[in-house]
């Protein structure tokens, strides 16, 4: 499942951090670079300068931008984004963006895009149907099932903003899985009892055995893996990968999502869902980008999608 031919430009357009990479066909990072999300610059000039750091004269045959919120594939335009500038969602269109590059750009909700990174070259590889959850500032999700990026018109399964605690709904409280089992999450309790709101801190103290930290971490994952076990409900797939810096602690996060899914998760299956830490890291989103273009074809071969 990759993009044959000329090496892609690649971009993970985060809200704390922005990357940008120039990317061969078979998933080698051939260029790459990173910078802070510039919260008062413009949008276009900013990608500009970041993409400027990797770009050269060698051809490259098109453009991904993957993008922290919800996504129009068929528009391919942003339509919303929390953790970006305000002003940046109506600068995000791919036609806008590609005058500005001068190649093809193409948009990707940046849960999908490291999906079909981890799908095409890491740790799902082997594997037909595929979730693929984020647990970083905040939580995303992405399904590729059969070598296909899921989606209709839109970019789905954004399993963050789904609700996990209906009473805290009702009255405004932090309700949802991003809410309740994110980093942001984690900073916010861990402040709230008196311990260090740094994500890495805060694992040493678990490590080493603070219950205080420990109560507080296995709040924070149990919520995040109420979340996984909804969605492995609702896609019913054969493995799930969990990356993000929150998410990618090795047993201290995968245990008790196990734990979770063999309690609440599907029953009767002749194999358990094989649950693992993503392969890719922080390089998953831009090394989707090789076979983003066969992972979008291959979902519209089925019939299921617009191209994108």
């Amino acid at each position: 499942m990759t993009d044959l031919g000329t090496p892609a430009l690649a971009v993970d357009l985060g809200g704390t951090t922005m990357r940008a990479a120039v990317v061969g066909p078979d998933g080698t990072i051939l260029r790459r670079c990173a910078r802070p999300t510039p919260r008062d610059a413009a949008c276009p000039e900013a990608l500009e300068d970041l993409i400027a750091e990797v770009r050269v004269d060698e051809a490259i045959s098109h453009a991904v931008i993957g993008l922290p919120g919800r996504v129009d594939y068929d528009l391919g335009r942003l339509e919303t984004a929390p953790n970006l500038p305000p002003s940046w969602v109506a600068d995000l269109a791919g036609d806008e963006l590609a005058a500005v590059l001068g190649m093809p750009v193409l948009l990707a909700n940046d849960a999908d895009l490291a999906a079909v990174g981890e799908a095409s070259f890491g740790a799902g590889r082997g594997w037909r149907d595929i979730a693929y959850v984020t647990l970083s500032t905040g939580v995303g999700a992405a399904v590729v099932f059969d070598g296909a990026i899921v989606h209709g018109r839109r970019s789905l399964a954004e399993l963050g903003h789904t609700i996990l605690d209906r009473a805290a709904a009702a009255i405004g409280g932090p309700a949802t899985v991003e809410a309740l089992g994110s980093g942001t999450a984690l900073g916010r309790m861990a402040r709230a009892a008196g311990l260090p709101e740094d994500g890495a801190e805060l694992v040493q103290l678990v490590a080493a055995g603070d219950e205080h930290a420990a109560r507080v971490w296995a709040t924070v994952v149990r919520a995040a893996a109420y979340g996984i076990v909804n969605l492995v409900h609702l896609f019913s797939p054969e493995i799930v990968i969990i990356g993000g810096g929150f998410g990618r602690n090795g047993s201290l996060v995968l245990d008790p999502v196990r734990t979770e899914l063999d309690r609440f998760g599907p029953a009767g299956l002749p194999e358990p869902i094989a649950l693992v830490e993503a392969a890719l890291g922080d390089d998953a989103a831009l090394v989707g980008a090789a076979s983003w273009r066969a992972a979008c074809a291959a979902w519209t071969r089925k019939g299921l999608a617009g191209s994108n």
